[in-house]
C-alpha cells in the first residue's frame, strides 16, 4: 500500500488512529523527502565538480561547491567511496536509460547495435573526468558495488540478438524462454561485446586527441562492425537456427 500523502487521515477500520497519527506521518514522509532531495543534490553537485576539477577531487572541494561542510556531506555518504558509488549509480542509470531508449527506436538489430555503441562513446566523451571518477576502483566490474550494470547492460545487448534468431521449426521465442535457441549463445557473445565496447572506448578516450586516431563517428562504426561480423550478428541476419556446432562453422 502505497504512504498517504502529508496531511491525509490514515484511520482505517484496521489501523486505529492511536497506532499512526496522521501529523507524525506527515512529518516522517516530509523528511524524509528532504533528506532524500538534499542528498540528490549534492550527488548532482559532485557530478558538476568531478567535470570540472577532475576525478581526483577532494571532499571538501564538493563540500565548498555544495557551500556546505565536508561533515554534512558525510552525513550522507559516510566516505568518499560512499559518494563515488552514489555518482555511479546515477551515471549508470542515466546510461542504461540512453541505451534503452535507442534500442527500443532502431529498426533492425544491427541498427540497435550500433547506436548503443553510439550513445556509449557519446557519454563518456561529455564527461571523462566523471566516467574515470565512477569506474575507478573497479566499482562497475562484476565483483564491485555496481556490477549489476554490467548485467543488465549484457541482457539488453543480447535481447535484439536472441530475438533475431528462431528454432528449426521458424517458431521466434522470447529470449527469456527456458529453450530458446541461441539464448545462451546471445547472452555469452553480449557479454564479450559489452567488456569489448567498454575497453575499445577507454582507449579511444585516451588517445583520441592524439594525429591518427579516429574520430567519435570512425570509431563507432569501426567497433559496431567488428562486433556485428561475429557469429551471433551472422546467425541473426541470416534467421538461421542456432547451435555452438554451427557457430563453430560459421565463425570459421
Amino acid at each position: 500500500m502505497s504512504p498517504s500523502p502529508p496531511g491525509t487521515s490514515t484511520t482505517t477500520a484496521l489501523t486505529p488512529i492511536i497506532e499512526q497519527p496522521p501529523e507524525t506521518d506527515g512529518r516522517s514522509t516530509r523528511w524524509a523527502d528532504h533528506r532524500e532531495a538534499r542528498r540528490a543534490e549534492l550527488v548532482r553537485t559532485a557530478r558538476r565538480t568531478v567535470h570540472h576539477r577532475g576525478p581526483d577531487v577532494s571532499m571538501e572541494e564538493i563540500a565548498a561547491d555544495a557551500g556546505t561542510s565536508k561533515s554534512i556531506v558525510y552525513r550522507y555518504f559516510t566516505d568518499k567511496t560512499g559518494l563515488q558509488i552514489a555518482v555511479a549509480e546515477a551515471v549508470v542509470l542515466q546510461i542504461q536509460g540512453a541505451l534503452e531508449g535507442v534500442l527500443r527506436i532502431a529498426p533492425t538489430p544491427r541498427e540497435g547495435l550500433r547506436a548503443m555503441v553510439a550513445v556509449y562513446l557519446e557519454m563518456i566523451e561529455s564527461s571523462p573526468n566523471v566516467y574515470a571518477f565512477v569506474t575507478r576502483d573497479g566499482s562497475v566490474e562484476s565483483g564491485g558495488p555496481l556490477g549489476h550494470f554490467l548485467d543488465s547492460v549484457t541482457a539488453l545487448v543480447a535481447a535484439p540478438f536472441a530475438r533475431g534468431l528462431t528454432s528449426s521449426e521458424g517458431r521466434a521465442r522470447r529470449p527469456s524462454e527456458p529453450g530458446a535457441p541461441g539464448a545462451a549463445l546471445a547472452e555469452s557473445w553480449a557479454a564479450g561485446a559489452v567488456g569489448f565496447v567498454r575497453g575499445a572506448g577507454e582507449w579511444w578516450l585516451a588517445h583520441r586527441d592524439e594525429p591518427g586516431t579516429p574520430d567519435r563517428e570512425e570509431i563507432t562504426a569501426q567497433i559496431a562492425a567488428w562486433l556485428w561480423a561475429g557469429p551471433v550478428g551472422l546467425l541473426a541476419r541470416e534467421h538461421r537456427p542456432v547451435s555452438m556446432s554451427t557457430a563453430h562453422t560459421e565463425e570459421a
